[in-house]
């Protein structure tokens, strides 16, 4: 039996990439996923039904920046499974933009995608669902973006003058602050709330980007399988006197 055997995932931007390897591994314990996703998700939950046929897929496809529409998701699983036991924020988005050229619109995208979003579902979830039950486990995507500003990379390998730009470092650094709060908002009600902070991954937020690996210790892409490894350690009971923290996933890329 596996360590979520039975328990009920959320999971957001979950069709492939990070969120992808999520729901895989957490499937892989046993856990009933609930994958929400502005792209389609078919592909994602028909490898996870044909590789464990004892979990249960869901999806929705939905614009996670409409709190309508993550009420709905809330509503529907409640009314399916009965409980949501984990809730893992993954969707984001990513604009390169500079201070000079960023617009309004990028701004409020990576904002209300990476951050926003986020507390909504937090909000929706936690209040009233896992609040009622006394058991929950939060894990919020973050980014060493949110640490250092924005990882040196760029569209040319030869040239390292690019970074992810100011509205997803800002939105990612968001991310980490708004665990610490819930985490000690949580902590006293068997609720716990930690963030995971990926590298350089491989992704379709990175496809086409290159990352100087020499500047890391471990010289390589991260993969999806690599952050979803420590986001299931989270989500399990095991994780219950571990909260309000940001793990690092990065080939050591930061250090505190």
């Amino acid at each position: 039996m596996g360590k979520l055997e039975g328990h009920v995932a959320i999971i957001t931007g979950a069709s492939g990439g990070i969120g992808g390897g999520c729901a895989y591994r957490l499937a892989q314990e046993g856990a009933h996923i609930v994958i929400v996703d502005l792209l389609d998700a078919a592909e994602m939950a028909a490898q996870i039904t044909q590789d464990f046929s004892n979990s249960k897929v869901r999806t929705h496809q939905i614009d996670i920046r409409n709190n309508n529409e993550i009420q709905a998701v809330v509503d529907q699983t409640i009314e399916e499974f009965g409980k949501i036991d984990i809730l893992i924020n993954n969707a984001g988005t990513a604009g390169r933009l500079d201070i000079e050229e960023m617009t309004e619109e990028i701004w409020d995208r990576d904002l209300n995608t990476n951050l926003k979003a986020a507390f909504f579902f937090i909000q929706k979830v936690v209040y009233p669902h896992m609040l009622s039950r006394g058991y929950g486990r939060i894990v919020n995507i973050s980014s060493i973006s949110g640490m250092n500003g924005g990882q040196v990379s760029g569209f040319n390998e030869d040239s390292w003058k690019g970074r992810s730009g100011p509205a997803y470092a800002a939105s990612k650094g968001g991310v980490i602050a708004l665990t610490k709060w819930v985490a000690k908002e949580l902590g006293s009600k068997g609720i716990t709330c930690n963030s995971v902070a990926p590298g350089a991954v491989e992704s379709r937020i990175t496809a086409g980007i290159h990352y100087n690996l020499d500047s890391q210790v471990i010289k390589r892409m991260g993969q999806p399988a690599d952050i979803a490894e420590a986001v299931c350690y989270f989500s399990t009971p095991e994780s219950s006197y571990t909260t309000g923290q940001t793990l690092r996933v990065d080939g050591g890329a930061v250090f505190a």
